[in-house]
């Protein structure tokens, strides 16, 4: 099995502050990813990079071997970690230019996975709770055969009854193979589903191994390292 995603040596820099810092980094095929750190360490700005929304200042990014662009759009399915649904769509309109959009999109399944909320399809996302908007995205997100599912913060800001169900609609609707990106801070109700644990702070690389390396050699959790690795980011 080959890497899902290559940095080599990857800058991005705004003006005099630096948000990534010559990192290297790959990421294998079919593991689910945690990018964790604390608000302003380089998670958002990787996260967009992948997707395409911001350009290296130096360096390479490579996605499933190919530099972002049309190809990767094709096989990356991106969650924002802000609300990217119009007001005054439904979950109906977003069905119809999810599959304008995207060939792997999966219309059928988007409903099925909609119909277990009780939520109204063609109800405005005006009218819907935050979490019930949350759950929304998520669905149409998960709801492509995407090579590479990257999610930006999907857990903040909702109760943890909603947490759990993202969490579980993330395990059970990964298109066979893929790789699934998590950028978060919240630590101790993603750590479960992680296989693998990239650390950034500051924008460097700090830690990259597996759950289950870090566990056995730190004889601790996930939440507790990084607790102790961000003691006086988080403080």
């Amino acid at each position: 099995m080959g890497n899902a995603i290559e940095c080599k040596t990857l800058t991005k820099r705004y003006g005099r502050k630096t948000a990534l810092n010559a990192i290297n980094l790959s990421l294998a095929e079919g593991r689910i990813v945690g990018i964790l750190g604390p608000n302003g360490s380089g998670k958002t700005t990787l996260i967009k990079m992948l997707n395409g929304l911001l350009t290296p200042t130096s360096g390479e990014l490579r996605i499933e071997g190919n530099l972002p662009g049309i190809e990767t759009k094709s096989v990356v399915s991106y969650l924002p970690d802000k609300d990217y649904l119009g007001d005054e769509m439904s979950f109906t309109e977003c069905t119809k230019l999810f599959a304008d959009f995207y060939a792997d999109f999966n219309k059928d399944k988007a409903f099925e996975m909609l119909r277990s909320l009780d939520i109204d399809p063609d109800m405005k996302f005006k009218f819907l709770s935050k979490g019930n908007r949350e759950k929304a995205q998520l669905i149409l997100v998960m709801s492509r055969a995407a090579k590479i599912y990257v999610l930006d913060e999907p857990i903040a800001g909702v109760d943890p009854a909603a947490r759990e169900y993202i969490l579980k609609t993330i395990l059970n609707n990964i298109n066979p193979g893929a790789t699934v990106i998590i950028a978060t801070h919240l630590i101790s109700e993603i750590e479960k589903i992680l296989d693998d644990v990239v650390f950034i702070k500051d924008g460097n690389i700090v830690l990259n191994d597996s759950a289950e390396n870090i566990r056995e050699k730190e004889g601790k959790s996930i939440d507790g390292l990084f607790r102790e690795v961000f003691a006086c980011s988080i403080n």
